[in-house]
Formats: structure tokens, C-alpha cells, sequence
């Protein structure tokens, strides 16, 4: 090559082949891209997943190894190479992988990872253990928290020493990191499902948890998130004139945010639902939930070939959102003919969506992580239609 050194062009020979090549070429392209830039992982990484991906696990193994050589310190190649043994059930060699990366490599993440994979293997006090000692070290990642809750109240026994530990861990993550949304809503779901625990009365619980959030918005002003979380608690509550009186205030304080306008769509009243669709169009004409939110107005009232135009919008305004998909792939189980139904799955496929709030609730869940995007779509749609056949 031309320029042997310049990570630009190499990454766009990487392209092309990726696009127009064979896999043999693309390989020879990314075997080159690792001779001459041994520094930049990304090659080595992107190599060892095609390998993996064609199942050849002790290829992409030795290609991680020299990888290592190059990178000893990396945390992108440390985590790639655990996740290969944890994908392909290796879990020994996960674990022994992620314990020296805690000596060579002691990052957030890499606690993040061990802890997961004692999480995922039940083994619920090595975990624990495991978020103490990276908290030490990282006390404001938050992430680490949210876990440590998470393991108290989902996977021990809900009792009132679980629950006292899941507060703890919530209070110690809010005093560290004040502007952790997920963290205030966490806190607040915990304290709303106190009853669950035989601590206290579900009204008193209600009570806990709408104060904590209207603490959250105090130290967090201008936040959808934190105020969809206050819109839904009183929903949740039976409390429906609360929850209309705080959307009219959250619209004020955050008049382009397309949360709060799509869930002003599907939560008011039918006859509503056109003009407020018209308004959330008019603010945010480029958000995908606003869009998809529309799409669901127009497949309510049957108006099947415009929901499709809509959800099509969506998901080309944001592929990475899963879900638009959901809500798509749901309507044509419910409406649509196979092709249709097909078609929109394997775009899912190919857009491998990351992002959105019903999607992660489906593929982040502990017994879901290791299923394919096929099945979350899946999942994530029976949710959509059991929703819709309780309403109905």
C-alpha cells in the first residue's frame, strides 16, 4: 500500500471488501491492517469477530493472542478475548482471562464484566464481592450500583435485609453520581415495590418514591426521563388527573423532547390522540419515537398502509433503536402477511438495534442476554401485542 500507516485508508479497503470482497479477502485485508498498525485494535478485533462469526473459535483464539502481544494492556482486546470463551461456554477460561485482566488491565468495565459473568453463573456473592472491590477503585461508574441493586432485589430473596442492602447501594451510587437518571428511577422503583419486600404499605411506598423523584428533578432540571419516571408512577397509582397535570408541566419545562411527546400520544384519550399527534409532528418532525408513535395512532384505527409508510420512517431515521422494529414487527403479526412479517425481521437482523427502552428491558434482561436479535425482536413484540390485548 501507498500509505502502510494511514488507519483511514486501511479502514476503507475494510469497507469495500466488506461490501463488494469475499470473506478470504476481507480477512487478507484485515491480516495486512494488523501487520502495519499492530497499535490499532480495532483490526485485530473486527478479524477475530469475522473468524468467530464463520465458527472458527481457535483461529479467532490465536488471533486475539497476537493481538495481545501488540495491545497488553487494551481493555477492547482483554474483553473481546472473554467474551469469545463466554459466547462458546468457556467460562473457566472467562473467568481466568477477566482475573488477569484485573491485574493488567483494572478498568470499570472489566469489573463491570466479572461481576456480570459471576451474576450470569449464579455465583451471587462473588459478584457482589467483585462491585465492591471496582467501586474502590471507580466509585463514581455507575453501572456498578445499578448491578449490585439489581442482584439484591431481583436475584436474592426479597426480604428486609435484601431490601436494606439494595438501598444502600442505590444511596452510596446517588451520592456519587447525582446525575445518574437511571439510578434516581431505580431508586424509586425500589421504594414504590416495597411491599413486595413486607416492608411497609403500597401507599407509603408510592409516597417514598414520587419524593425521590421530584429530589432527582431538583438536582436534574429539564430531564424527560426523570419526568416520564413521575408520569408513569402515578399511572401505575390509579392517580390518572396526577398524571396529566405533570405531563402538561414536563411539556412545559421540555417542549421538544420526542419521550415525553410519543408517550403524550399513546396515554391521552382517542379523541385527543390526532391533535396531539399533529402538535408532537410539529415540534419534532425527526424523532423516531414521535414517528413510531404516530405509526400506532394509524394501525389503531386500521389505516394499515400509512402505519407501514410511518414505521418504515422510523426505523430509517434510527436503525439502532429497537423499538421502532418492535413495534413494527408486532404490527404486522397483528395485520400483516408473512413476506411482510419476514421482510421486517431480517432488517432488524441486519440493523442490530442496541438502543431503546422496551428493547433493553428484553435483551438486557439476565435469562435473555445470550439470545439473538431474531428472538428479542420476538420477545419484544408478544410484549407489544400482550399490552394491547389488555387495553382492548
Amino acid at each position: 500500500a501507498a500509505f502502510p500507516t494511514k488507519r483511514t485508508l486501511w479502514l476503507q479497503a475494510v469497507d469495500l471488501e466488506r461490501k463488494h470482497g469475499t470473506a478470504a479477502s476481507l480477512d487478507e485485508v484485515l491480516e495486512a491492517a494488523s501487520e502495519r498498525l499492530p497499535r490499532t485494535e480495532i483490526f485485530w478485533l473486527v478479524r477475530a469477530k469475522e473468524k468467530w462469526l464463520a465458527g472458527a473459535v481457535d483461529e479467532s483464539r490465536s488471533i486475539l493472542t497476537e493481538a495481545f502481544k501488540a495491545n497488553p494492556d487494551s481493555e477492547p482486546v482483554w474483553l473481546a478475548a472473554v467474551k469469545l470463551e463466554w459466547e462458546t461456554g468457556e467460562i473457566e477460561r472467562a473467568r481466568l482471562l477477566l482475573a488477569r485482566a484485573r491485574e493488567r488491565a483494572p478498568t470499570a468495565r472489566i469489573y463491570m464484566k466479572s461481576a456480570l459473568l459471576e451474576r450470569e453463573c449464579r455465583r451471587f456473592d462473588e459478584a457482589l464481592e467483585l462491585l465492591e472491590e471496582g467501586l474502590r477503585k471507580y466509585p463514581t461508574f455507575a453501572k456498578m450500583y445499578m448491578m449490585g441493586g439489581q442482584i439484591c432485589s431481583e436475584d436474592l430473596t426479597k426480604d428486609q435485609i435484601h431490601l436494606d442492602r439494595t438501598r444502600k447501594f442505590y444511596q452510596r451510587g446517588l451520592q456519587n453520581c447525582p446525575n445518574s437518571v437511571v439510578l434516581w428511577c431505580l431508586a424509586s422503583q425500589l421504594e414504590e415495590r416495597v411491599a413486595e419486600y413486607r416492608s411497609g404499605s403500597t401507599n407509603a411506598g408510592v409516597t417514598k418514591a414520587r419524593s425521590l423523584l421530584e429530589l432527582a428533578r431538583l438536582k436534574n432540571a429539564k430531564n424527560p426521563e426523570l419526568w416520564l419516571e413521575a408520569i408513569r408512577l402515578e399511572r401505575r397509582a390509579g392517580n390518572e388527573k396526577l398524571a396529566v397535570s405533570l405531563m402538561a408541566r414536563a411539556l412545559q419545562e421540555c417542549p421538544t423532547s420526542g419521550l415525553l411527546l410519543a408517550e403524550n400520544i399513546s396515554t391521552s384519550p382517542r379523541v385527543e390522540q390526532k391533535s396531539k399527534s399533529a402538535d408532537a409532528i410539529k415540534r419534532r418532525p425527526d424523532d423516531p419515537r414521535v414517528i413510531a408513535a404516530v405509526a400506532a395512532l394509524f394501525a389503531s384505527e386500521r389505516k394499515h398502509d400509512k402505519a407501514r409508510k410511518w414505521y418504515e420512517r422510523a426505523v430509517k431515521l434510527d436503525p439502532d433503536v429497537g423499538d421502532s422494529w418492535a413495534k413494527w414487527y408486532a404490527f404486522e403479526l397483528d395485520a400483516g402477511k408473512k413476506e411482510g412479517r419476514e421482510d421486517v425481521k431480517q432488517r432488524c437482523i441486519a440493523a442490530e438495534p442496541k438502543h431503546g427502552e422496551l428493547w433493553c428491558s428484553v435483551s438486557k434482561a439476565m435469562p435473555d442476554r445470550r439470545k439473538s436479535t431474531a428472538e428479542h425482536l420476538e420477545a419484544a413484540a408478544q410484549n407489544i401485542l400482550a399490552t394491547m390485548q389488555k387495553l382492548n
